[in-house]
């Protein structure tokens, strides 16, 4: 059996934009994923293994000092290390470093959650002390709302030229590269979260890379 981790923050912990509950574990993506990638498998005998690592806040390597502790690199490795072997972690991290408090640059985000695939890569946390293979995931642009107004302003424009940065940062690591833009959108319920509709999307996009490895 073979273990994914999804690392990342209140999207893949489950936030529900319209109750700010949590997703049950069908709805989210990872356990989504999940069930598609052992969908041929006995369930006594799955092929893969899903870690769910999502928190509510996180960063890539940033520190929040109004939140609290959300720095996602500085969090990483005991994460790593307490479910090794791992195979892939898949990292969609960014959203929140669009906070208006962060005074970001798009390349600034990019480069901040490059440090936290670089990290994983590094970490010899795979089968044999390998590295893990990453998959560094793009998050899909915010939208205008009055919800987070507070924290993230109008940051949709920002976030949509998160892409090419992402893009050729990965490449740069040596990881995989998902533009979830290109298969979800943010919920006009809150502009920053996920509608349910779209969890499955993105779980059958990573499944689509996953099972070409």
């Amino acid at each position: 059996m073979k273990t994914i981790l999804c690392y990342g923050d209140s999207n893949t912990w489950g936030f529900n934009p319209r109750t700010r509950a949590r997703y049950d574990h069908k709805t989210r993506w990872p356990m989504a994923l999940a069930k598609i990638l052992n969908e041929n498998t006995p369930p006594d005998d799955p092929a893969w293994w899903v870690v769910e690592e999502g928190q509510n806040g996180r960063t890539g390597s940033r520190e929040d000092f109004v939140d609290g502790d959300r720095n996602g690199l500085r969090q990483l490795i005991p994460i790593l290390e307490s479910h090794k072997p791992i195979d892939v972690v898949a990292v969609m991290l960014g959203t929140n470093d669009l906070k208006i408090r962060f005074n970001p640059s798009p390349h600034d985000i990019a480069r901040s959650v490059q440090r936290v695939a670089e990290a994983v890569r590094d970490s010899r946390t795979g089968p044999d002390n390998t590295s893990p293979i990453v998959l560094m995931i793009c998050p899909p642009p915010t939208v205008e709302s009055p919800v987070f107004w507070d924290s993230f302003g109008d940051c949709a424009a920002l976030s949509r030229q998160l892409s090419p940065h992402y893009r050729s940062l990965a490449k740069e690591s040596g990881a995989l590269f998902l533009d979830a833009g290109t298969v979800i959108k943010s919920s006009a319920a809150d502009g920053i979260h996920l509608d349910p509709e779209e969890h499955r999307k993105l779980a059958l996009a990573v499944a689509e890379i996953v099972k070409k490895l």
